[in-house]
């Protein structure tokens, strides 16, 4: 049975490991170059306040220098949409396949059982969904390490910002592909076997693994974990290294005091009367007089405060730990509504 099963694989096993091999070369060729950039930056060495504008100059020079940013893109998007082609390529034929051509009536009336048959498929193809996607996040980790640490050191541009909290990375660093892959696969699987029907399988599995990627992180992943909340002054204040540095355009916090890569989840001016403040008062906007010329200083001494509730760097392995066993109770769950529904037909 599992000797069937891999000679049935092997069309797509191939395709992922020559998918794999190329996107590896792609990687081999430019990252050593891009450590080198990375130490000749001095980020490696670097320490105190003067971190973050020499983490802007690198990204920002390489975000200008090709390949780099389509590299970058290109290595996100494979591993975010690996899943989803996961499901709908390997997962949703599995047992739509052999409904539709009536091969199910030979297979599942043969030496081998039903349960059997596809406890094999399930943990053949999953376990080799999971390895093909977390290989892809590994290869992609080590090359992305030097921009994750000068964005950790307080680099930003269009391109390169979050740090490793942000939607798209968090999902795909860490452990989270692993959740992801077999969650894909085995919803795919199951829309197989309850719809029977590939190509309507197929579109199930897209519609419903889009939709669970964009809940995720936005609705989802902030409240896994009860977060921080504190109130800081607002700087740059002299002699305060607790101040917090704010985007002036709506007032929110750029970064947490004394909290390097802490995930700001949300953040707002409060007012001395304790309202939430959305726009510079007029005592401090441009042209409004000296006090405007520095409108940290000016909210400060107002007595402006800000509110940040975040997430401590100290949490980003909890958070993927809590995420990927999220999806690991999901596939069980939906592997164990396949075995379901095939003990149900009779043949």
């Amino acid at each position: 049975m599992i000797r069937l099963s891999w000679l049935q694989f092997r069309t797509q096993a191939v395709t992922a490991a020559a998918a794999l091999a190329a996107f590896a070369v792609l990687l081999a060729v430019t990252g050593p170059h891009l450590a080198s950039r990375y130490a000749a930056s001095g980020l490696s060495s670097c320490h105190g306040g003067s971190c973050g504008n020499v983490a802007i100059t690198f990204l920002s020079q390489l975000q200008t220098t090709n390949p780099y940013p389509v590299v970058y893109l290109l290595g996100i998007a494979l591993i975010i949409f690996a899943p989803a082609i996961i499901g709908i390529f390997w997962g949703a034929p599995l047992i739509a396949r052999e409904l539709e051509t009536r091969t199910s009536t030979l297979a599942w009336t043969q030496s081998v059982t039903r349960t059997r048959w596809l406890a094999v498929k399930l943990i053949l193809t999953g376990l080799a969904a999971m390895a093909f996607t977390e290989a892809l996040s590994l290869m992609y980790a080590w090359w992305a390490d030097p921009i994750g640490k000068a964005i950790d050191l307080g680099g930003s541009t269009s391109l390169f910002s979050g740090g490793r909290f942000s939607s798209l990375v968090f999902a795909t660093g860490g452990i989270t592909p692993l959740g992801y892959a077999a969650f894909a696969f085995t919803l795919g699987t199951a829309a197989g076997a309850l719809i029977r029907r590939t190509v309507p399988a197929m579109a199930v599995t897209l519609a419903i693994f889009a939709v669970v990627q964009v809940v995720m992180p936005l609705w989802v992943r902030p409240h896994l974990i009860t977060p921080v909340r504190t109130i800081a002054a607002i700087g740059p204040v002299p002699g305060n290294s607790q101040a917090v540095g704010l985007d002036y355009g709506n007032l929110t916090a750029v970064a947490v005091p004394s909290q390097p890569g802490a995930w700001i989840i949300s953040s707002a001016a409060v007012s001395p009367a304790g309202q939430q403040v959305t726009e510079l008062p007029f005592a401090c906007s441009p042209g409004a007089g000296a006090k405007a010329d520095n409108p940290g200083q000016c909210l400060n001494s107002l007595g402006y405060r800000e509110a940040i509730s975040y997430e401590p760097a100290s949490r980003y392995w909890p958070l993927q730990g809590i995420e990927t066993g999220i999806f690991g109770v999901l596939s069980l769950g939906l592997a164990g509504a396949c075995f379901w529904r095939l003990s149900r037909r009779r043949s």
